[in-house]
C-alpha cells in the first residue's frame, strides 16, 4: 500500500464514492437534516436576547454565530466510527484490506466525496446568512479566512480521526458506538454546539479550552464570526493542530494493534 499506489488510486476512488453519494442522496439527505440542531438553538437564543443581550451576543450575533455553526457542521461531519463498526463486524474490512489502498485513506476518500453534496445544503445557507446578518458580522481580513481554512482542516481531521480512532474499538469490543455516543454527548455540551463557549462561566471555559471538542466546532465558527484577529486566531489553530497530531498518533496506534487483532482471527 505505497504512497504511489495511493495517489494513483484516488482519483478513481473519489469518482466512484461521488457516485455512491448521489446514488444514495435521499439517505444521505435524511442524514443531513438531522444536524440541524443549530437552526433550533437559534430560535431558543433568539428568543431569550429579544428580551436583553447575552453577553456580548444579540439577536444579530446569534444569528451570526448558529448559522455558522450549521455551516461548519456540515462540511466537518465524520461518520468513520459507524462505518468501520459496521465493516468489521459484517466482513467487509476484509474487502477493504484486499484493495490496493490503505483502508483509512478510502475512508478519508469517501467523506471528501460527499463534500458537494453538503455544499448543496451549505451555501445556500451561507448566503442566507450574509443576507440576514449583513457582511459586517464576518471578518474582512483575507488573512483571517486564511486562518479560518485551516481551521476547517483541522476540525474535520478531529472528527475523522476521532471516529477512526472509536472505529478501531470495534476490533476489540461487540460494537464500539456506545463509546462514540459518549464522545457526542461531550461534544453536544464543550464544542459550542448548544451554546457559543463564550458564555460558559471562566471556570468551566479554561477546562474546555483544553478539551478537542472546541476545536472540532466551537474554533472554526468563532473565527467565522469575528471572535479573533490575525494572532488570536493563529495561536488558536496552532493549539488546534497540536490535537491533530495527538489524534493521529492515537489513530495510527488504534488502527495497528486493531488490525493485527482482526488478521489474528482470519478477517
Amino acid at each position: 500500500m505505497s504512497l504511489r499506489n495511493t495517489v494513483r488510486a484516488m482519483p478513481v476512488i473519489l469518482k466512484v464514492s461521488f457516485s455512491e453519494a448521489l446514488a444514495y442522496r435521499a439517505e444521505f439527505m435524511i442524514w443531513v437534516l438531522t444536524t440541524t440542531m443549530p437552526l433550533i438553538m437559534l430560535a431558543l437564543w433568539s428568543a431569550v436576547a429579544s428580551e436583553a443581550p447575552v453577553g456580548r451576543f444579540g439577536q444579530t450575533q446569534f444569528t451570526a454565530y448558529f448559522l455558522s455553526t450549521f455551516i461548519v457542521r456540515q462540511l466537518t461531519s465524520s461518520w468513520a466510527a459507524w462505518q468501520m463498526n459496521y465493516e468489521v463486524r459484517h466482513g467487509v474490512m476484509s474487502m477493504r484490506l484486499l484493495k490496493p489502498i490503505h483502508p483509512l485513506w478510502s475512508y478519508a476518500a469517501e467523506h471528501w466525496a460527499a463534500l458537494p453534496m453538503r455544499l448543496v445544503v451549505a451555501i445556500p445557507m451561507a448566503a442566507i446568512a450574509l443576507a440576514v446578518v449583513g457582511a459586517r458580522q464576518l471578518p474582512s481580513d483575507p488573512a483571517i479566512w486564511g486562518i479560518w481554512c485551516a481551521s476547517m482542516a483541522g476540525a474535520w481531521l478531529i472528527g475523522f480521526l476521532t471516529g477512526v480512532t472509536v472505529g478501531c474499538l470495534s476490533f476489540h469490543l461487540e460494537s464500539s458506538v456506545k463509546v462514540m455516543d459518549v464522545w457526542f454527548a461531550l461534544f453536544f455540551m464543550a464544542s459550542g454546539y448548544l451554546f457559543p463557549i463564550v458564555l460558559l462561566p471562566s471556570a468551566i471555559r479554561h477546562v474546555v479550552d483544553w478539551l478537542p471538542f472546541r476545536y472540532q466546532l466551537g474554533l472554526p465558527v468563532e473565527i467565522m464570526t469575528g471572535a479573533y484577529d490575525r494572532a488570536g486566531a493563529l495561536w488558536m489553530v496552532a493549539r488546534q493542530w497540536g490535537f491533530v497530531l495527538l489524534l493521529l498518533g492515537l489513530a495510527t496506534i488504534a488502527w495497528r494493534t486493531g488490525i493485527k487483532r482482526f488478521e489474528a482471527y482470519g478477517g
